[in-house]
């Protein structure tokens, strides 16, 4: 039997770790995602395979037993605490973090062999170059907003900030780095550049809830609506605290000048 760090869904994280730019947290517990009462009246903590905080994101690594009966797997003659083989509980406890994760504000992404190069066993050929690409297909998200957004949490994690939950609900994003702090607005390509970028502005206007210092603000944009951006002058920019990011078409991030 292969150990943990030679397995599969290790080699499968290690790829998700390269496509975030953050290291996951595997094995990961949260208070909430609990099995089934035991004999003795306590519930057990759910691992999970990976979670990436920044991205507030889990990754589910589901091999062939996830999908179907495999007996050395589901041992059919032995009951579980949950009144069933291992292979039925395994389905239910797999259900359960189907539905908690989202539940509690954390995005799910279930990845399988299939999606990947794998044989017909489901055991992967460690083919590094074209797994990265699916994976980097699978993790990404639906929307250019979502792309920016994500591709902006990466970069602030290789500048040394901690994404946080947003003080305001409404917020894109926020992250802190020591006494800093920085509160952003997000938006993705669209026909409407002038006015998305004037409603992000306006949104940023009513987040200016701190005066302290070391608060900044950040409207984060694509390449196609830096212009529309700029049409807020430099110092005006400044004297709000106001910094203007560009991510580009390939997901590379820069602060413009202000």
């Amino acid at each position: 039997m292969r150990k943990r760090d030679d397995s599969d869904e290790a080699f499968v994280i290690d790829l998700c770790n390269e496509v975030l730019g953050e290291t996951a947290l595997t094995q990961h517990k949260f208070d909430w995602l609990l099995g089934d009462l035991d004999t003795r009246g306590r519930r057990a903590r759910l691992p999970v395979d990976a979670y990436w905080p920044g991205h507030q994101l889990v990754v589910e690594y589901r091999e062939l037993q996830h999908d179907r009966p495999v007996a050395h797997f589901d041992k059919p003659d032995r009951l579980t605490v949950s009144g069933v083989h291992r292979g039925e509980q395994r389905a239910l406890y797999d259900a359960r973090r189907d539905t908690e994760i989202p539940a509690h504000g954390l995005r799910l992404v279930v990845v399988r062999p299939a999606d990947l190069d794998a044989d017909s066993r489901g055991r992967l050929y460690r083919n590094a170059a074209a797994d990265f690409v699916a994976l980097r297909r699978i993790l990404a998200r639906d929307s250019d907003e979502d792309r920016v957004t994500d591709a902006f949490r990466t970069w602030l994690l290789t500048e040394g900030w901690t994404p946080v939950t947003p003080t305001d609900r409404w917020t894109d994003i926020e992250a802190v780095r020591r006494s800093e702090r920085l509160v952003g607005e997000v938006k993705g390509r669209t026909s409407e550049k002038g006015t998305d970028a004037d409603i992000a502005y306006g949104q940023l206007l009513r987040r200016m809830t701190s005066e302290h210092p070391d608060t900044r603000y950040a409207l984060v944009v694509p390449t196609s609506s830096v212009g529309s951006a700029k049409r807020v002058p430099s110092q005006v920019r400044r004297l709000l605290r106001i910094d203007l990011y560009e991510v580009t078409d390939d997901n590379h991030v820069r602060q413009l000048p202000s």
